[in-house]
């Protein structure tokens, strides 16, 4: 392959959500085993918006912002400054520390923009980049893309403790071999741990010693289980000068649909990300930026309700999972996703996801997608209804058996 072609085989998306890997199952041949399972099919890559729909008021907005026009059709690059106010102040009091709607925040088409733009501001080619295994694909695949090479800190994703898990001794050898860059997501996309107050402590002391920039990923920082609590980086004593914080109503809010996210942080990397977003895509979609207005703005006891209804399915699956002889899932502590290891089967893993959505009509993600050390995991987003996502799960466990080694 070229360069070019290197850079862009890197960012394969067949198996990114709502997308189905190609391979056919007549192309794994002698790997078959039985006949289908019949069942609903169910696309566990990403949540369900008809199970959990998106927050009340918010396609009033929407349409609010249409019937703006042209005010709210064509708005500053970074977002509508009325709406950037708005925000700034919601922000500040979610996460504990100032943001300024001025020149400190920028609205993104979804929070999947704002990573790419704050790697773009951050990253060029040759520079070295700390990245968690496992954790979002996207922060491995563009990372690559922009020419920077990995440094992996590795997450003990199945260790059952009251800390995430980060090897903290890596992160710092990461900075010590010139790392400057620090990207991760938490809760961790895609084990659903939190990262404890030490943890973040530590992680922010160990960026500011090696004057590092922190990219964080806090999609999920809303929905937690179980009275979890959460520590924002931005807000630690110890967090270094640059800090980039992405979050977005995509998830808990089942807004995916209207793709806006937002970025927060130095004004000087904000101004970096606002140059590129005038470029790539001009802005978040006008229109659709009005549906912000309606976020932390929920109904009362609407968010405790959704945290509800999350833990019932996830205790559910993972209560069906554990039955399964050597399979191994530790009890996300955010978020809608489930990461179990599973035990030893007579097919690669990757081959397995495929057998799976051919066979049982489930689609996962496969564990590799988020690192080589976590290639026999699979991801589940069980964002679904309770009662057809149990089913699916039945269907996983019996190819399991049938597949066992």
């Amino acid at each position: 392959m070229s360069g070019i072609e290197d850079k862009f085989f890197m960012l394969a998306t067949d198996n990114a959500p709502g997308q189905e890997g190609r391979q056919k199952a007549a192309d794994l041949g002698p790997l078959l085993r039985g006949g289908p399972i019949e069942g609903r099919p169910v696309d566990f890559s990403h949540g369900d918006v008809n199970a959990f729909e998106p927050t009340p008021g918010a396609f009033d907005a929407f349409v609010a912002g249409v019937e703006a026009g042209a005010d709210q059709a064509y708005t500053e690059y970074r977002g509508k400054k009325n709406i950037r106010d708005h925000l700034a102040a919601q922000l500040a009091d979610f996460t504990g520390a100032p943001v300024s709607s001025d020149d400190g925040l920028i609205i993104t088409p979804g929070t999947q923009g704002a990573l790419f733009l704050a790697i773009a501001a951050t990253v060029s080619a040759g520079d070295k980049v700390a990245i968690v295994q496992p954790d979002y694909f996207a922060n491995r695949k563009l990372v690559q893309f922009f020419g920077a090479e990995i440094v992996p800190v590795r997450l003990n994703y199945l260790a059952a403790t009251e800390h995430a898990g980060l090897d903290l001794g890596q992160l710092e050898d990461a900075f010590k071999a010139g790392a400057k860059v620090f990207v991760f997501s938490n809760p961790n996309n895609p084990a659903g741990v939190i990262y404890s107050r030490d943890e973040i402590n530590d992680i922010a002391r160990l960026a500011r010693t090696h004057n590092a920039t922190v990219i964080v990923d806090q999609l999920y920082s809303r929905l937690l289980f179980e009275g979890n609590s959460y520590t924002h980086l931005r807000a630690s004593p110890h967090a270094p000068e640059n800090v980039i914080t992405i979050i977005g109503p995509s998830k808990t809010e089942s807004l995916s649909g209207y793709r806006v996210g937002t970025a927060f942080g130095p004004a000087a990397l904000i101004a970096r990300m606002e140059k590129l977003q005038a470029i790539v895509s001009l802005r978040a979609g006008g229109y659709s930026q009005s549906v912000l207005r309606t976020w932390f703005a929920e109904p009362a006891a609407w968010l405790q309700q959704r945290i509800a209804l999350h833990q019932a399915i996830r205790d559910a699956l993972l209560a069906r999972l554990r039955v399964v002889e050597g399979l191994h899932a530790r009890t996300p502590q955010a978020g809608s996703y489930l990461f179990p290891r599973l035990p030893e089967l007579a097919v690669p893993t990757q081959n397995f996801v495929t057998i799976l959505r051919h066979q049982a009509g489930v689609i996962v993600t496969p564990g590799a997608e988020f690192g080589p050390h976590s290639a026999d995991s699979i991801r589940f987003n069980f964002s679904q209804d309770h009662g057809v996502a149990l089913q699916a799960i039945e269907r996983t466990c019996a190819l399991i058996e049938r597949y066992r080694k």
